[in-house]
C-alpha cells in the first residue's frame, strides 16, 4: 500500500500539461533585473554599482546575516542601474539591473558535463559552499538551504527527506529535472547526508511520476543509504509537515521545528543546486520554470536565467493566449495572482500558470452550509470556517487560540467547499494580524 499522510488532503485535477517536456534551454536574456529579497530572511546586501562589470557567477549581492542568501550574477555584462522597482505583486524592492554583454562566466565554475561523484569536502566545508552559492528552497519557500543544515544544537538529525512529491497541479518542473538529471540528485543526496551526519535518505515521489520512481530507483542501487519512496498522489503532501508524517509516520507538534522529528527536509530541486554548487562551484544562477496553461502555444519546462522578466518568458513560450484571464506565478492552489508580467524570475519560481475564464472565475459565494468539507480536508486539523469567520470580524485573540498560526495556506479548505466561501482569504487576513500581534508582543 502505497504511503501517505494521515489527515485531511484533496487530489485536485492535476493538468500535468507539461509532463512529457523535456527541459529546454531558453537564449540569454538581453537584459535581467535581480531583487534583493527573493529569500526568506534579510534582503542581501548590494556590493555592486552603475558601470560595474560582472562575469555569470560574479557576486553582486551579500548575504545580510544568518538568515539572508548571497546573489550572483546570472549574466556577463555592465550594471545598468541600482534602484526600486515594482515586483511580481506590485510591491517596490531594490533591484540591480544587468544589461547582457556575451556570456563569459567566473574562471573558477566548472561547465564540463563530466558527473563528478568523490566528494571530498568535510561537513563545515560543504555547509560553507552552499551559503557561498546562495542556495535557497527551490519548492517555493526560498528558505536559505544553509540555515536548514544546521539546526539548534538540541535536535540531532537522523534522516534526509527530499521533497519530489510536485504536488501542485500544472507544475512538472520537478519531474523533468529527475528525469534529466538523476545522478546528480543522487550525489547531491550524499553531499547532505555527509553535511547534516545521517546514513540515510527518503526520496518521496508520488505516483503519478511513475518513469522518475523507475529511473531514480535504478540509479540508487549503487548508492547506499538512498531509498526511493513511491507516494500516494495527494495534495499538499509537498509540505513539509505531511510529508514527514507520509514517510517517516511522524507529526510535527504545533509550534516546533520539523527536525525535532529527526527529519531535515529538501527539495528536489535544492539538491541539485547543492551538487552544482559543492562540486562544480556554480551558484544559484539559473532554474528550470514551468510556463503553462490549456491554451498556451509551447507549454514547456524551461531552463531560464534569473532575473528574465515573466513577459520575456510568457513570449519564448508562444505568448499571451487572447483568452488569458489570470497569471498565476506559481501552482494554482498556493500560488499568487500576478500583476506586473515585467518583473523578474526569482529563485523561488517554480511555474507561470496562464489561465483562461473558466479556470479563474471564482464561483458565487453562498452561505456556508456547516457540511465540515473543509474540516475533513484540511491537513492541519484545523477548523477552517471557524477561523475564517473569526478573521472577518477581526477576534484575532480567539484566532490565535485556535491556532491561526498553523494554516498552511494550502487552500484545501476552499477548494473542497460547495459555497464558494472565500475561507482562505480570511484566513490569510488574520494569520497576518495574528503574527502582527505575536511580532509586537515580543518586542514589548
Amino acid at each position: 500500500m502505497l504511503k501517505t499522510f494521515r489527515i485531511g488532503g484533496i487530489h485536485p485535477n492535476e493538468h500535468k500539461l507539461t509532463a512529457n517536456c523535456p527541459v529546454t534551454p531558453l537564449a540569454i536574456p538581453r537584459q535581467v533585473s535581480i531583487t534583493l529579497n527573493q529569500h526568506i530572511g534579510a534582503p542581501a546586501n548590494c556590493i555592486v554599482k552603475k558601470g560595474d562589470t560582472v562575469k555569470v557567477g560574479t557576486l553582486i549581492a551579500e548575504a545580510c546575516g544568518f538568515v539572508s542568501a548571497n546573489i550572483h550574477s546570472p549574466v556577463s555584462g555592465t550594471i545598468a542601474k541600482v534602484d526600486k522597482a515594482a515586483n511580481a505583486f506590485g510591491q517596490y524592492t531594490t533591484t540591480i539591473v544587468i544589461d547582457t554583454e556575451g556570456d563569459e562566466w567566473e574562471e573558477s565554475i566548472d561547465r564540463s558535463p563530466e558527473l563528478k561523484e568523490e566528494i571530498t569536502l568535510t561537513p563545515r566545508e560543504i555547509v560553507q559552499k552552499i551559503a557561498q552559492a546562495g542556495i535557497v528552497g527551490l519548492g517555493g519557500a526560498t528558505f536559505p538551504t544553509h540555515v536548514k543544515l544546521t539546526p539548534p544544537k538540541e535536535f540531532k538529525p537522523t534522516a534526509l527527506i527530499v521533497n519530489a512529491t510536485e504536488c501542485e497541479p500544472y507544475l512538472t518542473d520537478d519531474h523533468a529535472l529527475m528525469l534529466e538529471s538523476p545522478d546528480q540528485i543522487l550525489i547531491g543526496c550524499r553531499i547532505l547526508m555527509r553535511a547534516i551526519g545521517v546514513e540515510q535518505t527518503y526520496i518521496g515521489i508520488e505516483n503519478n511520476k511513475p518513469d522518475a520512481i523507475a529511473l531514480l530507483q535504478g540509479k540508487a542501487e549503487k548508492y547506499p543509504g538512498i531509498t526511493i519512496v513511491p507516494l500516494r498522489t495527494r495534495y499538499p503532501q509537498g509540505g513539509e509537515k505531511q510529508l514527514i508524517d507520509a514517510i517517516l509516520h511522524k507529526q510535527v507538534a504545533h509550534g516546533a521545528l520539523p527536525v525535532s522529528t529527526g527529519a531535515i527536509v529538501q527539495n528536489v530541486g535544492t539538491v541539485f543546486a547543492v551538487y552544482e554548487a559543492v562540486q562544480k562551484n556554480k551558484p544559484l544562477v539559473e532554474r528550470i520554470v514551468t510556463v503553462t496553461g490549456d491554451h498556451i502555444a509551447r507549454p514547456g519546462n524551461y531552463r531560464v536565467r534569473l532575473g528574465m522578466s515573466m513577459r520575456e518568458l510568457i513570449d519564448m513560450a508562444g505568448g499571451m493566449p487572447n483568452d488569458c484571464a489570470k497569471v498565476i506565478l506559481g501552482g494554482p492552489m498556493m500560488g499568487k495572482a500576478v500583476s506586473n508580467l515585467d518583473s523578474p524570475i526569482s529563485k523561488g519560481c517554480s511555474g507561470i500558470l496562464l489561465l483562461d475564464e473558466s479556470h479563474a472565475h471564482r464561483g458565487t459565494v453562498a452561505p456556508c452550509i456547516r457540511c465540515g468539507k473543509c474540516i475533513m480536508a484540511c491537513p492541519m486539523g484545523l477548523e477552517p470556517f471557524l477561523l475564517a469567520k473569526l478573521s472577518e470580524n477581526h477576534l484575532y485573540e480567539r484566532a490565535e487560540q485556535e491556532l491561526i498560526t498553523a494554516c498552511l495556506e494550502c487552500g484545501c479548505c476552499a477548494y473542497s467547499c460547495p459555497s464558494n466561501r472565500p475561507i482562505l482569504d480570511y484566513i490569510r487576513v488574520g494569520k497576518n494580524a495574528v503574527n502582527r500581534i505575536i511580532r509586537s508582543r515580543k518586542q514589548s
